[in-house]
């Protein structure tokens, strides 16, 4: 067994973690825990973010202290899942599968690129190769490209394909697949209990088929008990290795999830985890909790490195993975010319307006008419996408086409559809939240048209025809008020078959 100095473990430890920091500028303090730790890699947060200027300033600073293999993060997928917020904002995966259409796909991605990495980043955390298998997923839905394997995969390999030319590195995620599940990993640890072959006919098949070319794969914090009863995704060897670098050959760089997220740190603790993660054949840990935290993860690794319960020769192979990785995909200062970004925000626009989706022959009311909007008043951020879109925003555009008052409720569960005034206008309600509507809802709400601007899975819980946008950013919402205007077709289809027959639970 090579013996390896506390120093030595000590540094790769660091070189195998990327962490989180809750600044907009780097502070002194931050950058001396980064150089101390030997830390290259970070992921930024809309907490990190204020403009343009700031924060490729930030980037830059980090770069210079991470070195020429710094790797800078960002969850950029699109729809409300985004960090940078006045870049040009992309569709929703389920936007683009709604579309169904690859160069559309591909060009997305490689816009996508061209506006993080003008910002500094060189790797973004996307595309979603989860399925649309479960309409009761807290966490995914308009995440998704769709229900079918083949198709999501041919969706995100062409966005992904569009990234890499563009010199953004992607990750694909979350391997072995989070759409059929119940249960948001963030808050506890979901279960899939599908055989192999299950497994295989469905949530396996597009990350098999993306590993071919996808430098990097995120790990779901999910159980899988078939497979391996004892231990969730990030922390099985039976997954990370027996299936992915023995069975698939893959080699690109495997990163966990947060491993702050409940499902692993509130169980397993996040030290103990990281170690058993690394073991099991990740390359890199996701330690995007407090300072005190990160301390914790680096001191279980560096142990463990140091002791030989990490091997040294496969900590040298992962090294290798995340050198390339960075080499291939350098953070660079880059320039994000005006009429390259003014194309890109055509391009987006175009692309919204293309994934609309009417369910139930929905028509809008005539221009100039009387309608009332029926909305949540407030909507934060769940702490994986950005806050929803507030109310005066939907009621502004409408305002534009009709004569529109507006009544908010500040909890569906208990809102009460006849406290309504019944003054004649055409009821239209926007839904800009994820979570599915209960049973109170269901049943007793009555709107004679559905703007669905969030979760298009919510169509299925109101009785009514629905505008299904998968998303709330600037151009979609400027999509919908085209719809309603006459000036805009709604061509898209729902990826998910049998759409229509799914029954609301």
């Amino acid at each position: 067994m090579t013996h390896i100095s506390k120093e030595e473990a000590r540094r790769i430890a660091g070189q195998s973690i990327m962490i989180r920091m809750p600044e907009t500028v780097l502070s002194e303090t931050t950058a001396n825990f980064i150089r101390e730790n030997h830390i290259r890699a970070i992921c930024l947060f809309r907490q990190n973010m204020v403009n343009q200027d700031q924060l490729t300033k930030l980037t830059s600073d980090l770069r210079a202290v991470m070195g020429t293999e710094a790797l800078i993060g960002i969850d950029q997928e699109g729809g409300a899942v985004v960090r940078a917020t006045w870049v040009p904002q992309p569709p929703a995966a389920m936007s683009l599968g709604a579309s169904n259409d690859p160069e559309l796909c591909r060009q997305v991605g490689a816009a996508v690129a061209r506006s993080v990495k003008a910002l500094g980043f060189n790797w973004n955390f996307a595309p979603v190769l989860d399925l649309n298998n479960n309409v009761n997923n807290p966490v995914i839905s308009e995440r998704s490209f769709g229900a079918d394997p083949v198709r999501a995969h041919q969706l995100a390999s062409a966005w992904m394909e569009g990234s890499l030319s563009e010199g953004v590195a992607c990750c694909i995620k979350h391997f072995p697949g989070h759409g059929d599940t119940h249960v948001d990993s963030h808050r506890d640890l979901p279960e899939v209990n599908k055989s192999r072959a299950e497994l295989d006919a469905l949530e396996l098949a597009p990350f098999k088929a993306a590993a071919k070319n996808a430098p990097a794969m995120m790990t779901a914090h999910i159980v899988y008990p078939q497979i391996d009863p004892e231990n969730p995704a990030t922390m099985s060897s039976k997954i990370l290795t027996g299936i992915l670098r023995d069975e698939w050959n893959y080699h690109g760089v495997v990163i966990t999830d947060g491993m702050d997220m409940h499902a692993i740190a509130g169980r397993y603790g996040v030290g103990a985890a990281a170690v058993k993660a690394l073991a099991a054949g990740a390359d890199m840990v996701m330690a995007l909790g407090n300072t005190e935290t990160q301390i914790e993860t680096l001191n279980a690794l560096a142990l463990a490195i140091e002791s030989g319960e990490i091997p040294y020769s496969a900590v040298q192979k992962k090294l290798q993975r995340i050198r390339q990785l960075a080499q291939q995909y350098p953070s660079l200062k880059g320039h994000y010319d005006q009429q390259t970004e003014d194309a890109d925000r055509v391009l987006m626009a175009q692309a919204w307006q293309r994934g609309l989706t009417i369910y139930r022959q929905a028509v809008p009311p005539k221009p100039g008419s009387r309608v009332r909007l029926v909305i949540s008043a407030d909507v934060v951020s769940d702490g994986v996408s950005e806050a929803g879109i507030p109310a005066h925003k939907v009621a502004s555009m409408l305002s534009q086409i009709y004569d529109a008052q507006t009544s908010t409720f500040d909890d569906a569960s208990s809102f009460d559809w006849s406290s309504i005034p019944a003054d004649g206008r055409t009821l239209i309600l926007a839904s800009t939240v994820r979570i599915r509507y209960n049973e109170h809802a269901r049943k007793t709400w009555k709107p004679d048209l559905h703007l669905v601007l969030w979760n298009p899975f919510q169509t299925l819980d109101i009785d009514a025809p629905a505008l299904i946008s998968y998303g709330f950013a600037e151009p979609a919402i400027q999509a919908v008020g085209a719809w309603l205007s006459g000036k805009a077709e709604a061509s898209g289809q729902v990826p998910v078959a049998n759409f229509d027959q799914l029954a609301a639970s």
